[in-house]
């Protein structure tokens, strides 16, 4: 009879663990910062209940599943995966923006970015990969590197790359900064690995420009860019889909910009 190494069973025996929906929500649950206690009162779970589904002595049913993950606030593409975890069926679809099922969607992105010209703006999926932009932003973007700007063309490699539109940023630490901190932020909400990977490559790109705190008389942080003759500077918004039933949808931002104040705005509107 052939001797199966420790080794390999312990490996194996991770990768069980690793797939029960169970060992899911307890992860979910812990990076939230809930104990099983808070947990059951937000759900209207009992804790003995979510401590026999975390330890994998229950299955968890389908209702179960979806009540704990609202209350946990996990990403739709994350509920698909406990749901399959646990032998269900996905609660959520996906489709591309170019199928039929999103076609209304699509259709208000792109009527979004053509009424917000000449004004920059652009859509990003959940790893900041541009889905769609403005003309403003193929302006904006025009003498990066080539090879920056070759799809799939991620955001924030592009803004901080030292051939993207970093040079061109007037206030690069301050920006970077920000960039960097809201990043975390995302990190911190999805425990998303390649948004991990995107953050310590960020970091990595040089920047001599120190950061510095705003203006007093500043409400947010500005984006502060240097185009052609023009010092151009700008505040920013995001904008998501509210209640997706979609998990394409629920993914989707839209980054706009807009002049922070009247000279960005002529010279925009004089471009």
């Amino acid at each position: 009879m052939a001797v199966v190494p420790a080794g390999l069973i312990v490996e194996c025996m991770t990768v069980v663990e690793s797939i029960r929906p169970g060992t899911l929500l307890r992860t979910w649950r812990e990076r939230r910062g809930l104990s099983q206690l808070a947990l059951a009162h937000r759900a209207g779970i009992s804790s003995r209940h979510i401590s026999f589904v975390e330890t994998g002595r229950s299955q968890p049913s389908r209702d179960v599943v979806l009540r704990l993950s609202e209350h946990l606030e996990i990403p739709l593409r994350e509920r698909n995966s406990i749901l399959l975890a646990a032998g269900l069926a996905p609660a959520y679809p996906e489709h591309r923006l170019g199928e039929v099922p999103l076609a209304a969607v699509s259709d208000a992105i792109a009527r979004i970015l053509e009424l917000h010209q000449p004004f920059p703006a652009l859509v990003v999926d959940r790893h900041w990969t541009m889905i769609d932009a403005n003309d403003a932003i193929v302006s904006m973007v025009a003498d990066c590197d080539p090879d920056l700007l070759e799809p799939p063309v991620n955001v924030l490699r592009l803004t901080l790359h030292p051939r993207g539109l970093a040079p061109r940023i007037l206030n690069l630490g301050q920006w970077r900064a920000h960039l960097l901190e809201r990043l975390r932020h995302q990190i911190g909400a999805t425990g998303d690995p390649v948004l991990s990977r995107l953050h310590d490559e960020l970091e990595q790109y040089p920047c001599d420009d120190p950061v510095t705190t705003t203006a007093p008389h500043s409400l947010v942080v500005p984006l502060r860019l240097r185009l052609g003759d023009d010092e151009l500077s700008f505040l920013s918004t995001t904008t998501l889909f509210g209640t997706p039933l979609d998990v394409t949808v629920s993914e989707l931002a839209i980054e706009a910009f807009y002049p922070a104040d009247a000279s960005t705005a002529a010279a925009l509107h004089g471009s």
